[in-house]
């Protein structure tokens, strides 16, 4: 299933290594560095995924996905926390935060695809 991704990450080679996998999937991208920015693109293009960042300047995406999930145009739209927060009790942390799933750092492939997959649900019947 081809679905529109919104990756918020200020790690340049995170952004870069994120994309490439998605695109590799045939999904439509869109990019934000900051999480003000990823709030803004969300509300504009109400993608169907997000994959947020935890720790940014700014605003991290423990905020940024409490606005998101307080708002009624964004509020249905699956958040992963994209995060290097892998310690016992950090995934319950971040669903209690509000967001949906939750992706470790350094990213692994095959868990990644599949939490992305998980995320997006079922592909439409043909």
């Amino acid at each position: 299933m081809m679905a529109r991704i919104l990756i918020v990450e200020d790690t340049p080679g995170n952004m870069l290594l994120t994309s490439i996998m998605l695109e590799s999937g045939g999904h439509t991208l869109y990019c934000a560095e900051r999480a003000r920015a990823g709030i803004d693109i969300a509300r504009a293009q109400r993608p169907d995924l997000i994959l947020m960042d935890v720790q940014m300047p700014e605003l991290d995406g423990i905020a940024a996905v409490a606005i998101l999930k307080a708002e009624p145009l964004t509020q249905a739209i699956p958040v992963a926390a994209l995060t290097a927060y892998v310690m016992k009790g950090d995934r319950e942390r971040m669903l209690a935060a509000g967001f949906d799933g939750y992706i470790e750092k350094p990213i692994d492939y095959d868990s990644f695809m599949a939490e992305v997959a998980r995320l997006l649900g079922p592909a439409p019947p043909a």
